[in-house]
């Protein structure tokens, strides 16, 4: 069965090949084979992360933008196509890589960063740990809001569950503020992810 041909290949391949060039490159350096554990968390964390990150920048960038086109262009096909078969599955991904990135973030923190109290330590802020506890506080915002705003709202526009007109038209703004908001979220909680490991470990 060729791998790409299907995105469920695709992953699979990505993964295991993944899997033997970590282990190839641990004993090529002589390292412990179990150290694996303590960096799964934070490979997992990054790879979710990217996902659910990159769906955020495609919604707010090229979808969002691309539909408004789309119903303003009176001759043109619409965006019929992409609420029908797009959105639903790309709202899939996201709203789950989202989950995720949280918990493979907590999992990291909680287990190969620090004492194994970092978890705590980020999110009250401590010392040595601020600058990856604003981005911890950053990420749990935006997942909140991926589940309590955004994918609730889009289930009306998206004709998931019954909605009149005028409920549909709010729920449009809504999900467009909030998305934005994450958006905007995004930035600054990537610089404190990176920054913590990176040089700015306050």
């Amino acid at each position: 069965m060729n791998p790409l041909t299907s995105v469920k290949g695709s992953i699979t391949t990505a993964f295991v090949l993944a899997a033997i060039v970590s282990v190839w490159l641990t004993v090529a350096a002589g390292a412990d084979i179990s150290l694996h554990h303590a960096q799964l968390g934070r490979w997992l964390h990054i790879v979710s992360g990217v996902m659910w990150v990159g769906l955020l920048y495609y919604f707010n960038v090229v979808q969002m933008p691309g539909l408004a086109e789309a119903a303003a262009d009176k001759g043109g096909p619409g965006g019929a196509g992409i609420s029908k078969y797009i959105a639903p599955r790309a709202l899939g991904w996201f709203r789950w890589a989202a989950v995720a990135t949280w918990i493979t973030g907590a999992w990291y923190l909680t287990s190969g960063y620090g004492d194994g109290n970092a978890f705590v330590q980020a999110f009250m802020l401590q010392p040595g740990f601020r600058t990856i506890g604003v981005g911890v506080w950053l990420g749990t915002i935006m997942l909140f809001n991926v589940w309590v705003f955004i994918w609730p709202n889009q289930k009306k526009i998206l004709g998931i569950v019954q909605a009149s007109e005028d409920e549909k038209a709010k729920a449009r703004k809504t999900a467009l503020y909030v998305s934005r908001t994450n958006f905007i979220l995004s930035v600054p909680m990537l610089m404190c992810m990176g920054g913590q490991g990176h040089g700015l470990p306050f």
